[in-house]
């Protein structure tokens, strides 16, 4: 079922994205060689207590059999698609790491990822980034009252794919509320005009996951980490929207990360 939001409702997710957005700026103070993703999610969970939210990741259940996710942050590293353990890994020059995080505040969900840099990056992994991001806001157009979903995959698909990417066909977007994962879902791949409709109050996670090399995937042994068969890069960036006539109102911000990293920013 999918759940519309009231304006008051939209507000307080707003406010839980923010908080999202933030916590992500935080985040890039740290980021550099030699740090783990471990310390980063010790920095991510202090700080969205300290406001006051709750880490939604932290102890989220998974597939039968697996553990409860362990960490407040995904954090995925190079080849690492998504949902990646926080470990004890040392962070190195070239590397890129996807950090995905979520809060709780006030009863409503916040959702958002961003892929950054570690020193200095090949050019060609940058390109990487920057096309998943741009294809991002291409995606975001198409979030309004009267398209539908696949209005919005269709966007990222074809942006990426005429740029020689590769778009994850296994993970998708989702419907986001009062619980951090609702219906619908939101793929990255798709035909215009097919899919669920678009409503005034509908919220949603869009995030492309975009590979370098094939779309082809592999899980890993833990039952969460996902990265490229390949083991060529993959990066992830995701906003949290809310359905608008006319145009999406885009929830989440990189604004924090931004003011951290300036030029550097993708």
């Amino acid at each position: 079922m999918i759940f519309l939001k009231t304006d008051e409702e939209i507000e307080l997710m707003r406010e839980s994205n923010r908080l999202v957005g933030m916590t992500l700026g935080e985040m890039a103070k740290y980021i550099k060689p030699g740090v783990t993703p471990a310390q980063l999610d010790k920095i991510a969970k202090e700080f969205i207590m300290d406001h006051g939210a709750i880490p939604s990741f932290l102890g989220y259940k998974g597939a039968p059999g697996t553990v409860d996710f362990p960490g407040a942050i995904c954090a995925s590293v190079n080849e690492q698609v998504v949902h990646g353990f926080p470990t004890d890994y040392v962070l190195k020059d070239g590397d890129i790491i996807s950090v995905d995080c979520g809060t709780e505040k006030n009863g409503f969900c916040g959702d958002s990822a961003y892929t950054f840099c570690v020193g200095e990056v090949a050019e060609d992994v940058k390109a990487l980034l920057r096309t998943t991001k741009e294809s991002l806001y291409q995606g975001i157009q198409k979030a309004v009252e009267g398209n539908r979903i696949g209005d919005i995959s269709d966007a990222v698909q074809t942006y990426c794919e005429k740029r020689g990417y590769s778009v994850v066909r296994e993970l998708v977007g989702h419907g986001i509320g009062r619980k951090m994962h609702e219906a619908p879902e939101v793929p990255n791949y798709g035909k215009r005009g097919t899919g669920p409709l678009l409503k005034k109050g509908m919220c949603i996670a869009i995030e492309p996951m975009i590979n370098m090399g094939s779309k082809n995937v592999v899980f890993e042994s833990d039952g969460w980490t996902v990265r490229t068969r390949d083991r060529k890069p993959s990066a992830h960036f995701e906003h949290t929207v809310a359905i608008r006539q006319g145009k999406a109102d885009i929830l989440s911000t990189f604004e924090f990360i931004e003011a951290v990293l300036g030029n550097n920013a993708i």
